[in-house]
């Protein structure tokens, strides 16, 4: 009776990740190890891609997918991290509630638990409680084997009081399956008007949803990951940061800007990650034109000392 249970309340929070929270807390002193029950989600998002043998493929589809994975990136990386993580600008309550929208998209949970579970990271970069370090866990954890432990699944608001005083996040964060299903669903959607009504586009609602949200959804999970994963294990370090964080090229490219990674863990607090002009930062870029539109405000600069070559490390 316990057993069935206890898979009730892992389904259940499939859709209300808060649901048992009296029992949620516990889960936090379970051992690190793979929770078969919460890995099918994960499982069925990369069975999904594998619907592209039925449907095939046109222009369209790959476009949708392409667009929505740039898109979504610029979220994950301009609102879940620089905005609900570290804060490096301002906006409205109503600005907050809308980046926060954009951001549930995603399918990378709600902007309270990640912004919990990127601050733990950065309390304990590379250190025995990092919850997805190379250095302590190994690179296949640190990239996906983290997130299917129950240990990482709860969201300990007293972390994040700044953000859980707003009910309308703690909505989004709860119920965090809500937007990326109403995605899915308008995707159909936009897929059988298409196919209706300009047939000469040859695409059907099966193709958006499995381009458009399957491949583009996987492949930005992947995508994020690599920081938490690679940008620990390859690239170069300009500060000495008492972790393993390193800058990447490459990976600021798949990631708009996010693999510059070794100069955050050094000055986490500005919301320009790439420090010179040949360092490419994307997702910095574009929040300076929404800087422009009065939607968000106050960006924090890059600090002098970060251009001082006394606190850099020699080039290697």
């Amino acid at each position: 009776m316990g057993r069935a249970r206890s898979i009730l309340i892992a389904f259940v929070r499939w859709f209300d990740s808060d649901f048992g929270a009296a029992e949620l807390t516990g889960l936090h002193e379970k051992p690190d190890r793979v929770e078969w029950l919460r890995t099918l989600p994960f499982v069925i998002l990369h069975m999904g891609c594998l619907g592209v043998i039925w449907t095939g493929w046109s222009w369209t589809a790959v476009g949708a997918a392409v667009f929505l994975y740039f898109a979504r990136m610029f979220a994950v990386t301009g609102f879940y991290h620089r905005y609900f993580s570290h804060r490096t600008f301002s906006t409205s309550r109503a600005g907050q509630f809308l980046l926060a929208l954009w951001g549930a998209t995603c399918v990378q949970r709600g902007a309270l638990w990640w912004a919990y579970t990127h601050r733990h990271h950065h309390q304990h970069s590379d250190e025995e409680h990092d919850k997805h370090s190379p250095r302590q866990h190994g690179f296949l954890w640190a990239h996906v084997g983290w997130i299917t432990s129950a240990k990482n699944f709860p969201t300990d608001y007293s972390k994040v009081k700044d953000l859980a005083r707003f009910p309308e996040l703690v909505f989004l964060n709860r119920f965090d399956s809500l937007v990326p299903t109403l995605l899915g669903i308008l995707l159909v959607l936009l897929g059988w008007g298409l196919h209706r009504w300009f047939p000469e586009l040859r695409v059907t609602g099966g193709q958006m949803l499995v381009w458009g949200f399957f491949v583009s959804t996987t492949l930005l999970f992947h995508g994020t990951s690599c920081i938490n994963s690679m940008a620990h294990v390859f690239g170069r370090k300009r500060y000495e940061t008492g972790d393993d964080s390193r800058n990447s090229f490459l990976l600021s490219l798949i990631t708009l800007g996010e693999g510059w990674h070794n100069n955050h863990h050094r000055h986490m607090g500005c919301t320009r990650q790439g420090f010179y002009w040949w360092e490419i930062d994307i997702t910095y870029y574009l929040l300076r034109v929404m800087s422009w539109t009065g939607l968000i405000w106050d960006l924090r600069p890059v600090p002098i000392a970060a251009y001082d070559r006394r606190q850099q490390l020699p080039p290697s």
